[in-house]
């Protein structure tokens, strides 16, 4: 949680009751960082404490899926806790406040907490699927040689899951010092649209297979890069993939989902990139992560509405 002052920063951090000492020793870290732009840190329990004038809210923590539990049960109980704090953020926090989603099923809980707080326009809402986006630069610069700032302009469709659509159709790379197509620099039609995309779908669960833990650094590096977008603007020429709110008019995604797109970004406002073509090979993939989040909204509202 963050209010942004000329410039300085203070934070605050909440969580539950019995974590405080795990959270003092976040709070211990980030004094011991002496970051120059941070002035204070409050850690505390109580949700009238760490919402209250907020310029920026980052929810991290949701309830993670348990062995043996099925998707309506990790549905229902992420709604108590983004219905409570989306409650939170309307009574509590600025009315500009821009909010991010991490904790997972992150679209779903956009959402949920976006309907809990009605003051605060739907648009101040996203989820993030940044750390997706850099994943797939990250691919696509591996495979051909390049740093990931050569890469630019892919886009991540959908749902943070395994279904999600990372698209390079859009994309360029520099090569050379010459910008071209990723399909153009590549040449390997069947990778792009075989092991790139499942690489990327499946990177948090190798991610967790291998090192017994979810992303840490670079799950922390894609939020800094969101909010750094959302502050400053995306750069002339590039758009980034987030999770918003769909209008229906956009990319033929229903009304009322919270799906990644490619956005742009300037005064502290997204707007969908209109235009680009989509194949047929995209479009299946792009109804399949929506028919997904359509699933999961229709659930997680049963419970909203009983809540």
């Amino acid at each position: 949680m963050v209010s942004v002052g000329p410039s300085l920063l203070l934070t605050s951090s909440v969580d539950i009751t019995p974590m405080m000492t795990v959270l003092d020793g976040v709070l211990m870290e980030l004094q011991d960082c002496a970051l120059p732009l941070l002035k204070d840190v409050i850690a505390t329990d109580k949700e009238e404490v760490a919402f209250k004038d907020l310029d920026v809210a980052v929810l991290v923590g949701s309830m993670p899926r348990r062995e043996g539990m099925e998707r309506k049960d990790l549905l229902k109980a992420n709604v108590k806790i983004f219905k409570s704090q989306g409650a939170a953020l309307d009574k509590y926090a600025k009315k500009s406040v821009k909010v991010i989603v991490v904790g997972n099923p992150a679209n779903t809980n956009c959402l949920t907490a976006s309907k809990s707080a009605p003051s605060i326009p739907k648009e101040n809402f996203s989820c993030l699927t940044r750390l997706d986006h850099n994943r797939a630069k990250s691919q696509i610069a591996l495979k051909l040689g390049v740093t990931a700032d050569d890469v630019k302009n892919v886009i991540i469709w959908g749902n943070h899951s395994s279904t999600q659509y990372p698209d390079v159709n859009h994309a360029k790379v520099k090569l050379h010092g010459k910008e071209v197509g990723v399909y153009e620099a590549l040449k390997d039609d069947s990778w792009l649209k075989g092991d790139f995309i499942t690489t990327v779908q499946q990177r948090g669960a190798a991610v967790i297979k291998a090192r017994k833990l979810s992303s840490a650094m670079s799950a922390a590096k894609a939020i800094a890069d969101h909010i750094r977008n959302i502050w400053f603007g995306t750069p002339e020429g590039e758009f980034v993939s987030m999770g918003v709110i769909s209008d229906g008019n956009s990319y033929g995604i229903p009304d009322d989902l919270l799906y990644s797109f490619p956005v742009v970004i300037k005064n502290k406002t997204w707007k969908f990139v209109e235009g680009l073509p989509i194949n047929d090979f995209s479009r299946e993939k792009m109804d399949l992560t929506a028919k997904e989040l359509a699933e999961e909204k229709e659930t997680a509202f049963e419970f909203l509405s009983s809540a």
